[in-house]
């Protein structure tokens, strides 16, 4: 753990494995922090706020700072993207696209801090009167980040925090926090000051509970499930602090008839539904889970998708050619084979997939790996289709017309992100603009833009990540990516 500008044990010298999900051996050992260490990392942090330099450094010098980060990041690209590849499960090249989308956040909110730190001048209607609005950091801040992208999802909560003033405590997740461990180091290379940034290794019990309930804690900015984003809010709301949250999805992924009327539309669409559900094996929070194809098109589409998605290379990320890595844990593994067998119990019809693959030299039996799989004949009423899997499962429905398939995309508790595939541009908007759901991409699916706010609706979450806040609480902030120029990105073979 990295608290007061020192590394050091848990108070406890309590210590966790991290297991590689590829082979379930272990791949490091980490210190396991407890309430002691999380209060010792707050206390710096309020210290360094309170009486330290960080806050009143002129912004220039906080973006100059950001800067060499994100220099550090590419001089350890490399190593940075094996140790993510291995510590998740991910392929090096997702491993080293998450380092080259780090980097590019640092560099963003280092522009932004320095290009919004003036104030905003009101009209008080008076020439005796001087009236401004100011930015000012929030104080301390706690950070806490999710298993399947943590490196990336630190980076969207430490650049900005630290872009701004703060001080901050920083979480991983207890099964993934070796990148999270390497950023720290960085951002003591650049010269941060001790006790801006500290590190808490450990589970959410009582790590992250006691960092959400904390006093001396300003904010708290949580990413993972439902279910632990609720306990942190509800911990949060003892002292009323800010409260940040990116939750679940249950994402759709609406194709009309006309995206596929010809044929590089049809293989684009094809291969974007792919991109949606199997990257990172569906462990995305943005994940495009929920295939909603009009029903005109369903039986070619189906057809080449699972053929398509039988044809993904299931291996060891760090080894080359393959395509899609492990689980990132027997528990996740487990959650899978459940997830699909009630689906089947209540008339699912299995396209592909729907078991572990046969052990091969890029895949060691003891890996958690399962194979892509699709579900077809799917309702609303199936559990698959209502509750957020975060495994390599597509499901698919249909719809007739264009009110249905809104209504389809729209009939979840969730709204995270969505997508719509059309040739008909006037459509594409029109329905893009009817889902409830914070990201909407159209004939395209997964880009992001450090620019742009990232949301959700409904149970996906409180607040945004990325780009300037939004000036107007009674608005909702949805983000409308559009493809002018849709084509096959090909991250998967076939």
């Amino acid at each position: 753990m990295y608290i007061d500008g020192r590394w050091r044990p848990a108070a406890s010298g309590a210590t966790r494995e991290i297991l590689d999900p590829a082979d379930a051996t272990v791949l490091a050992v980490v210190s396991e922090g407890g309430a002691e260490d999380t209060d010792a990392a707050v206390e710096a942090a309020r210290r360094a706020f309170d009486t330290g330099d960080w806050p009143r450094t002129p912004t220039a010098e906080r973006a100059a700072l950001l800067r060499r980060v994100a220099d550090l990041l590419q001089r350890d690209r490399e190593e940075i993207a094996l140790t993510e590849s291995r510590d998740t499960g991910k392929t090096l090249e997702e491993g080293r696209t998450d380092v080259d989308d780090v980097t590019a956040a640092f560099r963003y909110f280092a522009d932004l801090a320095v290009n919004t730190s003036g104030g905003r001048v009101v009209d008080a209607g008076s020439a005796d009167v001087h009236s401004v609005v100011v930015h000012e950091p929030v104080g301390v801040c706690a950070l806490i980040t999710p298993w399947n992208y943590p490196l990336l999802q630190a980076s969207w909560k430490i650049a900005p925090a630290l872009a701004a003033g703060n001080t901050l405590v920083v979480k991983p997740s207890e099964i993934t926090p070796l990148s999270t461990v390497h950023l720290l180091r960085l951002l003591a290379e650049a010269g941060l000051p001790a006790g801006t940034a500290n590190l808490v290794t450990g589970p959410g019990d009582p790590v992250g509970a006691r960092m959400s309930s904390h006093p001396g804690v300003d904010l708290v900015s949580f990413t993972g499930g439902l279910a632990s984003g609720t306990k942190v809010a509800a911990a949060a709301a003892a002292t009323v602090k800010k409260v940040a949250l990116e939750l679940g999805g249950k994402n759709p992924n609406v194709v009309f008839a006309d995206a596929c009327a010809t044929d590089e539309g049809f293989d684009t669409a094809v291969d974007q539904a792919l991109n949606a559900a199997f990257i990172h094996s569906g462990q995305v929070c943005s994940a495009g889970s929920r295939l909603i194809l009009e029903e005109s098109v369903h039986d070619r589409f189906v057809t080449e998708l699972a053929r398509r998605a039988r044809l993904i290379r299931l291996g060891r990320g760090t080894e080359p050619g393959v395509e899609c890595g492990p689980l990132v844990s027997q528990q996740q593994l487990d959650k899978t084979e459940a997830y699909v067998a009630s689906a089947l119990a209540e008339g699912a019809v299995l396209r592909c997939g729907g078991k572990r693959p046969e052990p091969s030299e890029t895949r060691p039996s003891t890996g958690y790996f399962y194979e892509p799989t699709v579900l077809d004949r799917c309702t609303r009423e199936m559990r698959v289709v209502r509750e957020e899997t975060f495994g390599p499962i597509l499901t698919v429905e249909t719809f007739r017309t264009e009110d249905e398939a809104v209504a389809l995309a729209n009939d979840t508790e969730y709204g995270l992100a969505g997508a719509v595939f059309s040739a008909d541009t006037a459509r594409a908007r029109r329905v893009a603009a009817r889902l409830r759901h914070g990201t909407v991409w159209i004939n395209d699916y997964h880009p992001y833009l450090p620019q742009a706010e990232w949301g959700g609706f409904g149970k996906s979450g409180v607040g945004r990540e990325l780009g300037p806040t939004g000036l107007d609480e009674y608005r909702e902030a949805k983000h409308v990516y559009e493809n002018l120029r849709p084509a096959p990105v090909r991250w998967f073979a076939g």
